[in-house]
């Protein structure tokens, strides 16, 4: 299935968008289980009322609150109904020259999320996620999202690109060859929220033109 929301048509496309590392995670919240095989157990949902938007807060622990990878569709639906203000973040915001930066806001064996905060011209490598699916809610600035192919002859390609705005929420599925980031050129810094279900564990990595794949595990406690 291609990604949700990837289509290219109507945004900017563009394809030397390369980089080669990713960055730390900042631990804010101690992390409960680190494994991402997930318990057979129903999941608990947050009581809602009127259709209220969800808190921060209430986002949180609806997501602690998960037994199993929810679907894609509906963290699509949670991240789409938050109300997520510059104060929520506080906690989790950062930046650092060189590359992004990831900071931890929860995670348990079924799912995880991410704020990260990125510089103009920081980027991650193009990569997957080895099984996980994942939605990215764009919260300030503008971020450039790259889609790829891997053919076995000519190993990987460029298949599209498109510009995501302040307010945009992106999703992929499995599987997915993407690279995430803040253009250079956008002049602003750049700050997203990520879900992914179930967390990420080993991802691999890739080059243009290249059938290599290469393994990476994120350092979950950086020094």
């Amino acid at each position: 299935m291609p990604p949700l929301l990837l289509d290219s048509s109507g945004g900017t496309t563009y394809n030397n968008f390369v980089a080669d590392s990713f960055g730390d995670i900042k631990s804010t919240v101690g992390a409960h289980n680190l494994s991402t095989h997930p318990r057979n157990e129903e999941n608990t949902p947050v009581p809602r009322v009127n259709n209220s938007p969800l808190t921060f807060a209430e986002l949180i622990e609806l997501l602690q609150n998960q037994a199993t990878p929810p679907a894609i569709d509906q963290i699509n639906s949670w991240l789409s109904a938050a109300d997520i203000s510059r104060a929520d973040l506080e906690p989790y915001l950062g930046f650092k020259e060189g590359n992004y930066w990831r900071h931890r806001v929860c995670r348990n064996e079924a799912v995880e999320m991410l704020v990260i905060c990125w510089r103009p011209g920081q980027k991650t490598p193009i990569h997957d996620h080895n099984g996980s699916h994942g939605v990215v809610r764009v919260q300030e600035g503008l971020m450039w999202e790259t889609i790829f192919v891997y053919d076995d002859e000519r190993g990987l390609c460029y298949k599209s690109g498109r510009e995501c705005p302040c307010g945009e929420i992106t999703g992929a599925e499995v599987p997915d060859i993407h690279q995430l980031g803040n253009p250079d050129v956008s002049g602003q810094d750049l700050i997203t929220i990520h879900v992914y279900a179930p967390p990420l564990g080993v991802l691999k990595t890739y080059k243009v033109g290249s059938a290599q794949v290469e393994t990476y595990t994120p350092n979950d406690f950086p020094t």
